[in-house]
């Protein structure tokens, strides 16, 4: 639905489909994108690892450690990770300015999102991005990866850091329809602050919810989804396309309200 609008939008002689891979035949495929009729792919859960090995990353897709993002270029496979443009493009249009009110962002959950996240963040030239995690080893292992400019932090404190926090990002699956919700107070946060939650079912998490009772801009997942798409359709089609309001409302009308 996301990539047919824009193929229809700009009148595009092409088509994106799904295909479902078993991990003993990602390599066979991936390697033969061409002869299966492709010029490239998205790559989900559990492949993204995977397509990182068996392909040409930038510098994105290396320092993420994972590969969403795939297109042949010359006859070789080039690989990018686009999580991190969809987080920075979602904030851009939900927030304007989210990157210029100093305090500190924190950040939580350490998984795949969780690094594509800090990894967008500090190319922004934020600092410092708290982390916190439940397992606090792995909030520790990103500030291994990213330096000094992550703070791990216990999952317990978080709402100590919340308090002149500019930017509350979520990551984990906490809030997704069918999980637990994510339970931190807001309290605390900055009045300017921005809350983002990668989850997109439901679009609107009782942490946004809670965000936009207290009158803080928000960002959701969709929106994220939105915007981490168009680098990859721009790789295959040739046509850097637009975000827009319509597009958005379409795929929010398929999504369950909770």
């Amino acid at each position: 639905m996301l990539h047919g609008f824009w193929l229809k939008r700009y009148d595009v002689d092409g088509d994106y489909r799904i295909e479902e891979v078993a991990p003993d035949g990602l390599a066979g495929f991936v390697r033969n994108l061409a002869d299966h009729g492709y010029v490239g792919a998205n790559v989900t859960m559990p492949h993204k690892e995977a397509a990182l090995a068996l392909s040409e990353p930038d510098d994105a897709a290396r320092t993420i450690g994972a590969a969403n993002t795939l297109w042949l270029e010359g006859g070789r496979l080039k690989s990018t990770n686009t999580d991190f443009e969809g987080f920075l493009g979602a904030l851009d249009a939900s927030a304007p300015g989210w990157d210029t009110r100093g305090g500190h962002a924190l950040v939580l959950g350490a998984g795949g999102a969780g690094r594509a996240v800090v990894y967008g963040l500090l190319q922004r030239g934020l600092g410092p991005v708290m982390v916190a995690n439940r397992t606090l080893a792995k909030a520790e292992a990103l500030r291994d990866s990213f330096g000094s400019a992550v703070v791990p932090v216990s999952w317990n404190d978080v709402e100590t850091y919340m308090k002149g926090a500019t930017l509350l990002a979520n990551t984990t699956s906490l809030g997704m329809h069918g999980e637990p919700a994510l339970d931190v107070a807001l309290e605390g946060i900055a009045d300017d602050a921005v809350v983002a939650d990668i989850v997109y079912v439901p679009l609107k998490t009782p942490l946004l919810a809670a965000a936009q009772a207290r009158g803080l801009a928000t960002s959701n997942g969709l929106d994220m989804l939105l915007h981490q798409a168009v680098t990859g359709f721009e790789k295959w089609f040739g046509v850097r396309p637009e975000v827009t309001q319509e597009q958005y409302d379409l795929i929010a009308a398929d999504i369950p309200a909770s």
